[in-house]
């Protein structure tokens, strides 16, 4: 999928980055992968509060593999939740591999910010911060442990505006602020009971960390592609990029509100009907206070129905636009191969999207359509890191 015009491979990052540091991002993105479609699996199949306390899981590092498990039995937990070990190995191992993957994020920006000025400090000292605030919020201090964790993202972002991204220090910094929220997140998602605006943002916050990881694998790799239309794409991948955010920020919206079989099997009608009775208005509410249990929707029917005419009406515009895209990528030089790509992931993601409703959310479809996303976001970010212009 390369030009094979181009000049041979330049690495404009990668002039004072550890020598393994591409690989140990390429990692980082096969397991951010992993992490999102788990995720995924996790939230479908209806796991996502069966571990009530957050990071433990009824107490414990792992997870309870019976009802009556001996050091999980007594715990507090219990009086929220009942022991599902089929489901709590879901969510805990979901927690495990997502813990990994901040690992990772965090060697990558300590590797990125070594040559900088107290670099190594910033980094370590944020993250110190974050450490000591998760045993604070198990002992009940969330004030405490809030602070801290605030304390420890600004540290990150001061860093993100003070460093430039020659040796990808901002955009490995941002990645483990990022991260970091994300882990935030995940907690609220537990501890608020599957709010639907945690839960989409989770989605958001995983999606937008893989496509920094994926940026940065690319600019550390350092594999341009040179064309003569570079700027003109760019900026219809901005776009296209923009349109696929919001697509998946209504998607993942009509899952938190399991709205994702309000309109019945029914496509391309809506319960038999082109326009049926919706509430935009009270279908789209943020926020609606805390304490709330989620889990299978409060929203009557007519609030689901605005959820998916949304998402349907908002898919067909990022469909045209991509197979737009993926037409003009057929029709330059070198971009062909990304041009069929683009063009198969679209009318997959969007068969299976079809699939859902028709066949009543399988489970494997819907983890899929979640993988189509995931894989739409890499084609995109991957030509943004990569497309040039050629030499002068």
């Amino acid at each position: 999928m390369n030009n094979p015009a181009s000049p041979a491979p330049v690495a404009p990052a990668k002039g004072g980055l550890y020598r393994h540091f591409h690989r140990i991002a390429w990692l980082a993105v096969a397991l951010a992968t992993c992490v999102i479609v788990f995720g995924a699996f996790v939230r479908l199949s209806n796991a996502g509060l069966s571990c009530p306390d957050w990071p433990t899981c009824y107490g414990m590092a792992t997870w309870p593999t019976t009802p009556d498990h001996a050091s999980a039995a007594d715990h507090a937990a219990t009086a929220i939740r009942p022991i599902e070990p089929s489901k709590a190995w879901r969510e805990q191992f979901h927690r495990i591999i997502a813990g990994l993957l901040g690992v990772l994020v965090l060697a990558l920006a300590l590797l990125a910010t070594r040559r900088r000025p107290q670099g190594w400090l910033q980094v370590i000292g944020a993250a110190v911060l974050v450490a000591i605030a998760i045993p604070l919020y198990m002992r009940g201090q969330h004030v405490a442990a809030s602070v801290l964790a605030i304390a420890g993202e600004l540290a990150l972002l001061a860093g993100v505006l003070r460093w430039s991204d020659t040796d990808l220090a901002r955009t490995s910094t941002l990645t483990l602020a990022v991260i970091i929220f994300q882990a935030l997140l995940g907690m609220w998602t537990v501890t608020w009971l599957l709010k639907p605006v945690v839960v989409m943002g989770h989605l958001l916050g995983g999606l937008t960390t893989f496509s920094l990881l994926t940026w940065i694998a690319w600019r550390a790799t350092g594999i341009p592609i040179r064309s003569g239309e570079a700027g003109r794409l760019r900026r219809l991948l901005l776009m296209g990029l923009v349109l696929l955010a919001i697509q998946i920020a209504l998607g993942g919206w009509t899952s938190a509100n399991y709205a994702a079989l309000a309109c019945g099997t029914d496509f391309p009608k809506c319960a038999g009907q082109w326009w049926p009775a919706h509430d935009f208005r009270e279908g789209f509410v943020l926020w609606r206070g805390i304490g709330v249990d989620y889990e299978g929707g409060i929203l009557d029917n007519e609030a689901r129905i605005a959820i998916q005419l949304a998402h349907r009406l908002m898919a067909l515009v990022v469909v045209g636009h991509l197979l737009a895209l993926a037409a003009r990528l057929l029709r330059s030089p070198g971009l062909r191969g990304w041009g069929t790509l683009l063009g198969a992931l679209v009318l997959l993601q969007f068969g299976l999207g079809i699939a859902n409703v028709v066949m009543s959310l399988p489970l494997h479809v819907a983890v899929t359509h979640n993988a189509g996303a995931t894989a739409l976001l890499f084609v995109l970010v991957t030509l943004l890191a990569r497309l040039r212009a050629p030499d002068a």
